[in-house]
């Protein structure tokens, strides 16, 4: 259990164990297990921590995680009005995001990308595109810097709660595309119309399934993914490649993207945001940045 709270954001994560974690999402706390003993002991921690620092939740969600995708189901309401709609807005570091507690599995904003999307922010792009998008966090952060940017999902909901978060920052829709495809369709069409990006995010899920029935699976497609990005990458592009697949670390990310450059005979420097300081070692996203030269 810690008392922390990062400056600028009331969207964190309190603390994680083993089997769970508990963040904090606004007024509102969601609970996330594996097992019913870590839902047990992380529900008994948050409410001591409550009660030690005075912090009254609106109210209080709870997630299974399962092993398997086809499991998951979205958090489900355990303490609070449940009269209250189920969206609301939280902030990080100046910007709004609007999370849905239906609206599936995940709410709407990964909070161990705080410091990615800070990272975007800083290097004001110019155009920017976002593959695998979601709710585009990453594009909202590309556009208050002053970027054009283009957000690819195969989901129009997640694109439209995207769109949402725009409006929610007062950025206007002019200079931002937003396309319900599949990346992999979408990327050689960038390619073939001569688009180029100074910034790339790749932070593809585990697993998904187009419309037409293709499937993507991390682990044996990011490479491809990487080498369809790189054709679409300016001369000193930056790329963000990030999994929460536990088969791809940090070092395994960037074994792969070493041999995407040395193939498509680019050559790139090698960095990485650091984690965000309430998530432990080995918890949240693996990521690494490339910087083409």
């Amino acid at each position: 259990m810690r008392d922390f709270e990062a400056e600028g954001t009331d969207a964190y994560r309190l603390w994680t164990i083993a089997d769970g974690w508990v963040e904090r999402l606004g007024r509102d706390v969601l609970v996330s297990f594996k097992n019913q003993a870590a839902r047990e002991g992380l529900t008994t921690e948050y409410f001591l921590w409550a009660e030690a620092m005075g912090f009254n939740a609106q109210r209080m969600f709870e997630r299974f995680l399962p092993k398997r995708n086809q499991e998951r189901q979205a958090p489900k309401l355990i303490l609070g009005d449940s009269n209250i709609g189920s969206r609301s807005v939280v902030m990080e570091r100046g910007l709004r995001f609007e999370i849905d507690f239906s609206g599936g599995y995940s709410v709407g904003l990964f909070i161990d990308q705080r410091e990615n999307r800070s990272f975007v922010r800083k290097s004001a792009p110019k155009q920017m595109l976002n593959c695998f998008a979601y709710t585009c966090s990453f594009s909202l952060a590309a556009a208050v810097a002053g970027a054009n940017t283009v957000s690819v999902d195969l989901s129009q909901k997640s694109l439209e709660r995207g769109r949402a978060n725009f409006a929610l920052n007062d950025l206007p829709a002019t200079g931002h595309h937003f396309i319900a495809d599949d990346v992999f369709e979408v990327l050689p069409r960038l390619s073939r119309q001569d688009q180029k990006f100074d910034l790339i995010v790749l932070d593809p899920p585990t697993f998904s399934r187009s419309h037409r029935g293709k499937t993507f699976q991390v682990e044996s497609d990011f490479e491809g993914l990487l080498m369809a990005a790189l054709e679409v990458a300016d001369r000193d592009c930056r790329i963000l490649l990030s999994t929460n697949c536990t088969a791809l670390n940090q070092r395994a990310l960037e074994v792969m993207a070493r041999f995407c450059l040395k193939a498509s005979r680019r050559a790139s420097s090698f960095h990485s945001e650091p984690r965000p300081v309430e998530f432990p070692p080995d918890s949240g996203a693996s990521t690494i940045w490339l910087t083409l030269r």
